[in-house]
C-alpha cells in the first residue's frame, strides 16, 4: 500500500499536467479570437517589444499610390483576359 506522502506527490503531478493543459488550450482559444491575452493578467508577447514607429503623411501617401497603381494594372490584366 502506497503512503499518503506519495499519493499527494502523484496528485500534484497530475494537477500540474492539468494546470498547463488549461494554459495551452487558453493560449490558443486566445490566437483563434486574435486577442493579445490568455487572461488577463498575462499578456502574450512574441518577442521584445519595440517602440512604434509613425510614417509620415507623405509617405503614406506614396505607398498608397503604389498600391493604387498595383490594382490599376492588375484590375486591367483581369479585364483583358476576360
Amino acid at each position: 500500500m502506497r503512503s499518503l506522502s506519495q499519493i499527494v506527490i502523484e496528485l500534484e503531478g497530475q494537477r500540474d499536467r492539468a494546470q498547463r493543459e488549461l494554459n495551452r488550450l487558453n493560449a490558443a482559444i486566445g490566437a483563434l479570437r486574435g486577442a493579445n491575452t490568455v487572461d488577463k493578467s498575462k499578456t502574450i508577447r512574441s518577442g521584445p517589444s519595440k517602440a512604434r514607429r509613425t510614417m509620415s503623411a507623405s509617405a503614406r501617401k506614396k505607398i498608397a499610390a503604389a498600391q493604387r497603381a498595383r490594382w490599376a494594372a492588375w484590375k486591367a490584366k483581369q479585364k483583358k483576359a476576360a
